[in-house]
């Protein structure tokens, strides 16, 4: 079951606000594209019915470079290649995009079925309730994990 459906959440466009906060569209295709993978397919078969007919225009995987600021300078400079899977669909009038690192093209598939649904203004509020869950989890994952790098800190003097 679908826990986060019929939860009740504000909801604006081209954005979305979830509990009192705005997300624009980078922000939550962000928070999906980290978010839990069984949850969010779930999510996106229950909106295909909304949103048929789907065409996928692409969905694929491929490498994109990693860009990386230089701390010491401030320059940017490319770290390395990363392994995406990306996808752009297209249904009820609107066109939707995802990406995910990694090799899953049904989790960027399923980030492009809510992102177009979002767009068209379907099933919001159990996608927006779905985004504010994921976004406190990775917030408390990332937290989590500053404080355990923290506490391996070492001060040194410096002479």
């Amino acid at each position: 079951m679908l826990w986060w459906l019929g939860r009740s959440t504000n909801h604006h466009f081209f954005g979305v606000t979830v509990t009192n906060r705005q997300y624009s569209q980078s922000e939550y295709l962000s928070v999906l594209s980290q978010a839990q993978v069984e949850p969010l397919k779930l999510l996106a078969e229950a909106v295909i019915p909304a949103l048929e007919p789907i065409t996928v225009i692409y969905n694929r995987t491929g490498l994109v470079m990693l860009p990386y600021r230089d701390s010491a300078q401030g320059s940017t400079f490319h770290l390395g290649e990363v392994l995406i899977a990306e996808a752009r669909i297209q249904a009820a009038g609107a066109e939707g995009y995802g990406a995910c690192l990694g090799h899953d093209l049904e989790q960027s598939l399923a980030i492009a079925i809510l992102d177009t649904a979002l767009t068209v203004g379907q099933h919001v509020e159990p996608i927006t309730a779905f985004i504010a869950a994921q976004a406190q989890l990775q917030h408390e994952a990332q937290e989590s994990l500053l404080r355990n790098v923290e506490s391996t800190r070492a001060e040194m003097e410096t002479f």
